[in-house]
């Protein structure tokens, strides 16, 4: 099966913007000195023997800057949510009152920023590192269609050019984004 060499640029194009598109939620499970839902986002809850994403059995929400607030739906399961924050690897201590469970966040001290900074620029270049292999297949394809003589060379550069410029074009995206979580984890 030969690819057109439209498809091969539009496949790179979405094989790129998805890249993109992981990093921005994985950056967004970073934490930085404020409170978001998100941050809750891969915890799960032991709710009635299956293991269920948090947002499925409580409502999250940011109180303050410093406080989130996990409401339940099921007021029984209480326990059980407040169990699964304190076992994840976020580090965190919340709290019941009512039928809410507070979980106050820590400040980040200097060296946890410092930290959270790295842990995001590794995130950046694992994103590059995709966007270089998509790329790397693109060109593949367009040699492979040169080679059995589907496409002329004139084609085959214009599109190698045109992945190029997608290549750019979404690294310096994963660049911005790094460098705003960057800016967020080292504000106090």
């Amino acid at each position: 099966m030969t690819q057109s060499v439209e498809s091969i640029k539009k496949d790179a194009e979405t094989r790129m913007a998805k890249s993109v598109e992981t990093l921005k939620n994985d950056l967004g499970k970073i934490r930085t000195g404020r409170a978001h839902p998100g941050l809750l986002e891969n915890v799960r809850v032991d709710y009635y023997g299956n293991k269920t994403p948090l947002n499925q059995v409580a409502n999250v929400s940011a109180a303050d800057a410093r406080t989130l607030t996990v409401t339940p739906y099921d007021k029984s399961q209480a326990a059980a949510i407040e169990k699964a924050i304190r076992e994840s690897d976020l580090g965190l201590n919340p709290m019941s009152s009512g039928g809410v469970i507070r979980v106050p966040l820590p400040a980040l001290t200097e060296e946890r920023r410092k930290e959270l900074s790295k842990h995001a620029r590794a995130e950046g270049e694992n994103a590059k590192v995709a966007i270089r292999n998509v790329r790397r297949d693109s060109n593949q394809h367009l040699k492979d269609a040169l080679k059995k003589k589907l496409i002329t060379e004139d084609d085959d550069k214009r599109a190698e050019e045109a992945v190029q410029k997608f290549t750019d074009h979404f690294i310096g995206e994963v660049d911005k984004l790094v460098t705003g979580k960057e800016k967020d984890i080292m504000q106090v």
